[in-house]
């Protein structure tokens, strides 16, 4: 049993049906990448299993429970899943430490001090020690984005969804924080990664998977996928971005 099963997932936006079926499974430390051109769903799938967005057929367990019924305490669940946005989503106000605490503090109602020492131990790992008292405004992107990745962390989850998290960034930018996540990766952390990035997705990923059209078209290792794709469809995608 994987730490995340998806079967059958249906959304749709209207009359339009953006994802038409989805069935996946992810195992524990696994680090899947989901590729495809623009507006074929891969957004939209993980904001289906964060509760971020509602869904009209299929089910989402994770660890085994269903969490996509109306008891669903999305609350809780969002604890376990973590997710990281183009747009940071800090809090302007707040320092860079206070952002990182609030979410193991407030929803976890754990302890204050042991939080801290967690918070202050990513910060540093991630190359932000020297930023704990900081606030938003004086961080760079790259800097905002791997203050977000640790606020995910450190609520401990069992998997966290990355959501074109350099999209937003600077060319020199988006080094350091795929850095980051390539660590997590060698750690052993269990994840979900939608990103433009090629080579970098070649070089994290356990398993690609591919969607086209609200369907996966293609599910392979990184490098069988990239060098050797199964479908017309992936060759004509690798081949635009000449990665």
């Amino acid at each position: 049993m994987g730490v995340l099963e998806i079967n059958g997932l249906k959304k749709s936006f209207g009359d339009n049906e953006v994802l038409k079926g989805i069935s996946l499974e992810i195992q524990r430390g696994e680090v899947v990448v989901i590729l495809g051109p623009s507006g074929c769903g891969k957004s939209t799938l993980l904001r289906c299993i964060n509760g971020l967005e509602e869904f009209q057929a299929g089910t989402i367990r994770l660890n085994g429970q269903t969490v996509n019924t109306s008891e669903t305490p999305w609350h809780i669940i969002r604890q376990k899943v973590g997710m990281v946005f183009q747009s940071y989503e800090l809090f302007p106000h707040m320092s860079v430490i206070d952002n990182v605490m609030l979410g193991p503090t407030k929803s976890q109602k754990r302890n204050r001090e042991e939080v801290r020492e967690q918070a202050e131990t990513l910060l540093k790992r991630v190359g932000l020690g020297d930023k704990i008292d900081s606030y938003p405004r004086q961080l760079s992107g790259g800097q905002k984005q791997r203050v977000a990745i640790v606020r995910a962390l450190c609520m401990n989850p069992e998997i966290i969804l990355f959501d074109e998290v350099t999209a937003a960034l600077d060319p020199e930018m988006v080094r350091e924080v795929l850095d980051v996540i390539l660590e997590l990766a060698n750690s052993g952390m269990t994840m979900a990664i939608v990103t433009h990035e090629m080579k970098f997705a070649q070089s994290v990923a356990d398993r690609i998977i591919f969607i086209d059209d609200g369907h996966i078209v293609e599910e392979n290792t990184p490098d069988e996928f990239f060098e050797n794709p199964k479908t017309e469809r992936a060759s004509k995608f690798l081949n635009i971005f000449k990665y």
